[in-house]
């Protein structure tokens, strides 16, 4: 018996090396590499020499990796329960049985489908200070302030997590809308024949069945803020001052504008450490709770 089922194991492996390379060329070994890189004075250019723990010691008194490790973090705390919220109330509007159902889901869904220099591009033209679409219509309701969206530090910020909130919303509202069909009707059939009203179902019933892919949207909605980097660039460059630099724009211009591959590296380890942390966390307070 233990023959067979090595045999159908050994069967399997053609079928799976071509994953497991692919995989460890470009995942595990830049992992490793990484680490190796943060250990040296790496240029991209020139000579590498052997430093042990020197660029540790350098980021962790560097006050710029600080300042954009808080702004990073200030994402994510922006956008994370935000974009958890707002995904639920759109899966629970594309899930009523309305004409305009198919409707509702495709242009939720729409702008995920979008390049992030698409978005962008149509960020920045719609937040013009003058001619803009946003400040037109602010105009158009009586509104005559003239915000510059862009160049204010606090607009930047709102700016920044409207943009994102809007691209990527309807991937998470697909995840919760998915586990809303799966809800079986019966549930809801019998607290109706109990005489519940649609607010005690939804507290009672839809939510505590939304709770285990609530909490894969949070892990993957956190280790996503926590790599913002595009739009951020594209659309404030990470001013004004600053203000909106995340790590990883740092950690690009430390490598590719400084020239500093090691330092650089570095950072991204330490960002790596954290997003492991985190998810090892959140991984063993789901498996105490189940």
């Amino acid at each position: 018996m233990r023959k067979k089922l090595l045999i159908q194991d050994l069967k399997a492996i053609p079928y799976l090396l071509p994953f497991f390379l692919v995989y460890v060329v470009f995942t595990i070994f830049p992992v490793f590499k990484g680490f190796e890189m943060s250990l040296h004075e790496w240029k991209l250019v020139g000579k590498v020499d052997f430093i042990g723990i020197e660029n540790y010691k350098k980021m962790i008194s560097d006050p710029f990796f600080w300042e954009t490790l808080w702004n990073t973090t200030k994402f994510v705390i922006y956008t994370t329960p935000t974009m958890i919220l707002l995904a639920l109330g759109l899966a629970l509007l594309a899930n009523l049985k309305t004409k305009l159902k198919k409707f509702f889901r495709a242009a939720y869904f729409l702008p995920s489908i979008l390049s992030v220099s698409v978005i962008s591009f149509l960020a920045i033209y719609m937040l013009q200070p003058y001619n803009g679409f946003v400040n037109t219509f602010l105009h158009l309701i009586g509104i005559q302030a003239e915000p510059f969206w862009i160049a204010d530090k606090k607009l930047a910020w709102v700016a920044i997590v409207v943009v994102t909130l809007w691209w990527t919303v309807g991937f998470n509202m697909i995840l919760f809308l998915a586990a809303l069909q799966d809800i079986p009707d019966s549930l809801y059939e019998a607290a109706e024949i109990d005489g519940a009203s649609r607010w005690q179902m939804f507290i009672h019933i839809t939510l505590p069945q939304l709770v285990p892919i609530g909490k894969v949207i949070l892990l993957l909605q956190i280790i996503a803020s926590y790599k913002v980097f595009a739009q951020i660039m594209l659309i404030t460059g990470g001013g004004p001052g600053g203000a909106t630099r995340p790590l990883i724009q740092y950690i690009y211009e430390v490598g590719f504008n400084k020239n500093l591959m090691g330092y650089a590296a570095t950072m991204s380890y330490a960002l790596f450490m954290i997003l492991l942390i985190l998810s090892i966390v959140q991984l063993r307070y789901q498996r105490k709770e189940n």
